[in-house]
């Protein structure tokens, strides 16, 4: 049956393992202000004890799966070290009076708020990062014991309401076969964190806890977010094998890690990664990834409370180029704003945020915000092959203006006597219809354009994407979406430019040949694709691409154009890689 969202792909057959929720109760009632001193203490041991039983989580977590993984919880100390955040719990308590958990509770929902609100499911899910930290200070201030996956005596498929990230982090990879959790989705830490581990996970399954019981036994399916309770043994024995067959096929999949992404005729195209952190370029590497088409900054200005200086900027860019050496990073100037509430930014609150004052836009009236990262990054340019991404153009003027700051940086370098590539490439994400309508008149202006499929898509069909309600709208491969991909190309083309995608779409392997034919030139997307879309890639010559993308656009309807793709995919005996 259905019963969630496919958030790591693969298929697992074990017992069922329920994770307990623990008893949380809080005393919501005012203290007396003698007692405002021992809950502080309480408060201060809270903190303390979170901060010493993370810190053994990192170190675990760095021995176990890599620096990668381990800095999801180094982002929980940052959580926890925030002083402003400790401080507004404190006050709590202080000046309203409030129990010691009580506090707690507070601020952490009041956080988790902010970030719930915004559009960016990768930013968004940070929210669980938030109420992770959040639920072990309670625990530990009520000297609750904390629940442990590190040391199963057997496999097990675990199944449990929230399966938090620092969890996920200390998982006995030995004997956890499977996630099976109530709350959470695919960008989600925990989710991940599956991924980067191979274990199949479904998330948002709710109610799954009133249909498992400990100990039955459990298929799941985490490329479709199917589950089986009790299964026949026919079904297992299936199961069992199709298991066998795709461990073997991820074991050849990682043959082809060196093998350059070029068609059997020799055509070439790129396939990059996008990351968030320069500890990305670790995964990135390590499935092959000829470069970075997407570096998405606005990572670097959240979690704390004042914008990275051109320094600590540079430093992380520099780490990135460093790392890919001499691999393009296409690195996207900041993305906030609007539904991205950074507190210390101060932006006013806007009725439609995703229309609103964001990213390029605050770029242009705060110069000085724009013109430091771009001077970070023209200095990082220096130590590898760096070029600038603007995100959220509309309009040609946006990038006359954009590039007119990026020229005052330049000069203020030169009076530095700071090297930078002079030549340094710049262009654009595509993400607003009207910029991929109008892609010819960019041309002069720009080297490159990568087109942002979620939120082209988003803007195209006018659907929020975050919206259950109307959510089945939301596709990107309605005929709309292909004939501006198309428009793009074509003008890119004609210009000599170079047309890359960083959308979701991008690292689709349903979608692999239709972006071939159509005649991209990179395709940037999530590390633990790029094996998949490289075996489909690799496997045909550029006139066959380019006629089912031919036909593919023909076609009136999104449902008519995925089952196209997908007849032909089984066609060539690739259909596979889709269950991977």
């Amino acid at each position: 049956m259905k019963i969630g969202v496919a958030c790591s792909p693969g298929l697992a057959i074990e017992k069922a393992y329920i994770l307990e929720e623990p008893d949380i109760t809080i005393d919501y009632g005012c203290i007396p202000t003698e007692r405002v001193s021992e809950e502080l203490k309480r408060l201060e041991r809270a903190f303390d004890q979170s901060k010493e039983q993370l810190n053994a989580i990192y170190e675990k977590t760095l021995l176990a799966v890599g620096e990668e993984d381990a800095e999801i919880i180094q982002a929980h100390l940052m959580i926890l070290g925030d002083p402003i955040f400790y401080d507004e719990v404190k006050d709590a308590v202080q000046s309203e009076l409030l129990t010691a958990e009580h506090a707690i509770q507070k601020k952490v929902e009041e956080q988790v708020a902010v970030f719930e609100m915004i559009d960016d499911p990768y930013i968004r899910e940070r929210a669980a990062d938030v109420r992770d930290v959040g639920n072990r200070l309670l625990l530990n201030v009520l000297g609750i014991e904390i629940k442990d996956i590190s040391n199963l005596k057997e496999n097990a498929i675990v199944v449990g309401r929230d399966i938090t990230p620092s969890l996920m982090a200390t998982i006995d990879r030995d004997h956890v076969k499977g996630i099976l959790a109530e709350v959470g989705g695919a960008t989600a830490h925990t989710a991940i964190l599956a991924r980067n581990l191979e274990i199949p996970a479904i998330l948002g399954a709710s109610g799954v806890l009133s249909l498992v019981r400990d100990g039955q036994t459990l298929i799941i399916d985490g490329s479709r977010g199917e589950i089986e309770i009790d299964p026949e043994k026919e079904t297992i024995d299936a199961v069992g094998k199709k298991i066998e067959k795709a461990r073997m096929i991820r074991k050849e999949l990682g043959l082809i890690k060196d093998l350059e992404s070029k068609a059997r005729d020799g055509h070439s195209i790129e396939l990059v990664a996008n990351i968030g952190l320069p500890v990305d370029t670790e995964k990135a590497l390590e499935y092959g990834a000829e470069g970075v088409g997407l570096f998405r900054t606005e990572f670097l200005y959240m979690d704390r409370n004042c914008a990275p200086d051109e320094e600590e900027q540079f430093v992380s860019y520099k780490k990135v180029l460093e790392a890919m050496n001499g691999k393009p990073v296409i690195i996207r100037t900041m993305d906030v704003g609007g539904d991205k509430e950074i507190p210390y930014f101060s932006l006013p609150k806007e009725e439609n945020p995703f229309l609103g004052y964001r990213a390029i836009r605050i770029c242009l009236e705060d110069k000085e915000l724009f013109k430091t990262q771009l001077r970070a990054i023209l200095r990082a340019s220096a130590f590898g092959n760096a070029l600038i991404m603007f995100p959220m153009i509309a309009s040609v003027d946006e990038v006359i203006k954009a590039k007119e700051v990026i020229a005052e940086a330049k000069e203020e370098l030169r009076q530095r006597n700071l090297e930078f590539d002079e030549a340094i490439k710049v262009g654009i994400m595509v993400e607003i219809p009207s910029a991929a309508v109008t892609a010819d008149l960019f041309a002069d202006e720009i080297d490159f354009f990568s087109i942002g499929t979620n939120d082209l898509t988003q803007y195209t069909l006018a659907v929020d994407r975050g919206n259950t309600k109307v959510s089945s709208i939301y596709t990107s491969f309605h005929p709309a979406l292909l004939r501006l991909f198309k428009n793009v190309i074509e003008s890119s083309k004609r210009n000599g430019k170079f047309t890359g995608m960083c959308g979701e779409l991008a690292g689709n392997p349903l979608a692999a040949l239709l972006l071939l034919g159509l005649g991209f030139d990179e395709l940037s997307m999530s590390p633990s694709s790029i094996l998949k879309v490289k075996k489909i890639v690799t496997s045909v010559d550029m006139a066959y691409a380019e006629k089912v993308a031919s036909h593919a656009m023909s076609l009136s309807k999104a449902e008519e154009i995925e089952a196209y793709l997908k007849a032909e995919l089984s066609g060539l005996g690739l259909d596979y890689i889709l269950e991977l």
